[in-house]
């Protein structure tokens, strides 16, 4: 089964690019982003690793941290990333986790709970399923999980982007239209009465009585 939004981000032990952890230790009491690729040495993924690599301090500077995953040991996963610091400009600087037993992409439901054998037999297409992108809250919940195709490289500016949105609205009431932008106004949380969002927000813009406009919260 996929995880939900709000469902327990699952615990587990692994050997990463950074030695062994166990996973709910490693995010502690920060925002975390687990982005998981079906094979080392695959050309979109190549990409987006080191891309990944390049904007960490963009999610340094919102306290994120980020740990990728492949479905191959991590000795292969080393191999990759001169590769990828060859091609991209940027080697990851972040744990790779190795998950050549499918142990993590099973818990996090992309793979089935019967795949089993030896991941090198394994092509890219027998575990395309493994492309998400899964951001966890302190409180180990998932907050957002996002499934993507071989062929499609992720947005990872647009990660951060609804990161920004996330951490805003679970410190305020509030809720960010489309496309938002960190600085642009926001909604008023529906569960907000009038009387709470007048005592919280003062004035508002009121196009319709159901969406009330405010400036961002700082």
């Amino acid at each position: 089964m996929a995880l939900a939004i709000n469902d327990t981000a699952p615990d587990f032990e692994a050997e990463t690019t950074e030695g062994k952890i166990r996973f709910h230790d490693w995010i502690g009491d920060k925002w975390t982003v687990l982005f998981s690729h079906p094979k080392d040495f695959t050309p979109v993924c190549t990409t987006e690793l080191g891309y990944m690599a390049k904007i960490k301090s963009e999610f340094d500077k919102r306290g994120v941290k980020i740990i990728g995953l492949s479905v191959d040991p991590v000795a292969s996963h080393e191999g990759w990333a001169k590769d990828i610091k060859e091609t991209q400009g940027f080697a990851p600087n972040y744990p790779m986790i190795g998950d050549s037993d499918f142990n993590v992409s099973k818990l996090y439901g992309m793979l089935p709970a019967s795949t089993s054998g030896d991941a090198a037999e394994r092509t890219p297409a027998d575990n395309q399923t493994v492309r998400n992108v899964v951001v966890i809250g302190p409180d180990k919940k998932v907050k957002l999980n996002l499934v993507y195709p071989m062929t499609t490289g992720r947005n990872f500016d647009e990660v951060l982007r609804v990161i920004d949105s996330l951490q805003l609205t679970a410190k305020h009431k509030v809720s960010t239209p489309v496309n938002w932008q960190q600085g642009e106004d926001v909604i008023i949380a529906g569960s907000v009465s009038n009387d709470e969002a007048k005592e919280t927000f003062g004035e508002w813009k009121e196009p319709k009585p159901y969406i009330r406009i405010v400036p961002q919260p700082q």
